[in-house]
């Protein structure tokens, strides 16, 4: 049997395994001091989601009419705003046979009915103000009927003046070209208050050179109330 009560032989680490041995107690002391340690990282914060509200306002829409034309037909404006009411308001005498009805429209002041036959319509707009001016009123209208628009110079060709008690009126008359054609005979004036009226006969050419000449008298027959 082994001698129990022997001295048991002492162990001498050789200078390789000293070695190992304190670069293992040395890696284990700096993990735990690490693990010790507090982090601090810094998270970015997320950007808010873009709040909901009113969109910014468009940019005005140039001043135009309305005339009852639908939505995207050539010349049609967007409904807007009535103006004020006209504080010296623009009065006429009709021809025999002729009616008049309420504005159906937005900026429709007041609608003619003339006593004939085909497509045929006569309308009196107001607007406040300038209403875009008479030159961009003139192109809008030429372009309604298919016709390229003036300069200055071709709009005071076009013109023609009548003189009213209500002041000077300015009188175009335009014919489409083409097979079928159209034609447009507009009066345009400025009152004291500041407002612009349109007087607008407009249809195929047949009918409406049948109603010009009551419609010529019309317009010499406006008046301030």
């Amino acid at each position: 049997m082994p001698n129990l009560s022997a001295p048991l032989p002492r162990f001498r680490p050789t200078p390789l395994k000293t070695s190992l041995l304190i670069g293992s107690g040395l890696l284990s002391l700096a993990l735990g001091c690490r693990s010790d340690e507090v982090s601090h990282f810094r998270v970015p914060k997320e950007a808010p989601f873009a709040q909901s509200g009113p969109r910014p306002a468009m940019p005005p829409m140039p001043m135009g009419e309305r005339t009852g034309e639908p939505a995207g037909a050539p010349g049609a404006t967007p409904d807007m705003p009535p103006p004020p009411a006209p504080r010296a308001s623009l009065k006429w005498s009709l021809p025999r046979g002729w009616s008049e009805q309420p504005g159906g429209g937005t900026m429709r002041f007041a609608t003619f009915k003339a006593p004939f036959e085909g497509k045929l319509e006569a309308t009196v707009v107001v607007l406040p103000g300038q209403a875009g001016g008479e030159l961009a009123n003139v192109n809008r209208w030429r372009g309604q009927i298919g016709l390229p628009g003036y300069d200055e110079a071709g709009l005071a060709k076009a013109r023609t003046v009548l003189r009213t008690k209500a002041g000077a009126l300015n009188v175009y008359d335009f014919t489409s070209e083409g097979q079928v054609k159209s034609r447009m005979v507009a009066g345009y004036i400025s009152t004291p208050d500041g407002n612009t009226w349109f007087l607008k006969l407009t249809g195929d050419a047949a009918p409406v050179a049948k109603a010009k000449s009551d419609f010529m008298s019309i317009l010499g027959s406006v008046r301030l109330d």
